[in-house]
């Protein structure tokens, strides 16, 4: 199957909402799946109750100026080598080692297997993989959208909590403090932990959540 963009997977997320007749949600985003959820929020902009995002980027503010030309090299170079280049970016030793390991090299125990063993189940074959070099040839597109996720968050307001590894060098907490501008009443809570907050804070994470759903339901 080939996912050449954001949209089907909003689609297909909606879809099966749609299956369980889901009518409203609280929606929590973080990496890929701001994405996915903004265009959620575009396509259905009634439908959410709260926000939660955690390392989850709407604002240029978030990418570091060599980020944003990676995301804009991968778009716009077709070339074998940057193709294969992007490929190794989804074997096995960069799952683990560039992405789950990148942030806690000091303390590498705190982060469960279980992550990236699941990750991997799901990048055993070439076509698996191709996937995610697609993923990544498009992200730029969603730098491009940014401002219409802004523009939806300035005009719903919605109740927004802000959760984010302040140690994370791929989405940094610039990003985080962006959300202001467009939710001045949001709650934001800066971790001392990268870009897999939720693994390396679970609890933390999860009492921040309950506080803020609580809030919400008083």
């Amino acid at each position: 199957m080939y996912y050449k963009d954001q949209q089907p997977l909003a689609q297909y997320v909606e879809g099966l909402l749609t299956t369980l007749k889901v009518k409203r949600y609280s929606l929590y985003i973080q990496d890929f799946g701001a994405p996915v959820g903004f265009r959620m929020l575009l396509n259905n902009p009634n439908k959410l109750d709260a926000l939660i995002v955690q390392n989850g980027n709407a604002y240029l503010e978030g990418l570091t100026l060599p980020r944003q030309a990676f995301f804009k090299a991968a778009n716009e170079d077709s070339s074998k080598a940057q193709q294969d280049k992007i490929y190794s970016y989804t074997s096995e030793q960069a799952i683990i080692n560039k992405q789950y390991l990148r942030d806690v090299q000091s303390n590498p125990e705190v982060m469960s297997p279980d992550s990236w063993t699941h990750d991997l189940h799901f990048l055993q074959t070439k076509a698996d993989r191709v996937i995610q070099v697609q993923l990544l040839q498009d992200y730029y597109n969603n730098l491009l959208d940014y401002p219409k996720w802004q523009a939806y968050l300035r005009k719903y307001q919605p109740p927004t909590l802000i959760v984010w590894g302040k140690n994370d060098p791929a989405f940094i907490a610039e990003g985080a403090k962006a959300y202001l501008k467009d939710v001045p009443n949001a709650e934001l809570h800066l971790l001392d932990s990268g870009h897999f907050s939720v693994e390396e804070k679970p609890v933390e994470i999860a009492k921040y959540i309950v506080d803020f759903m609580n809030k919400l339901a008083q």
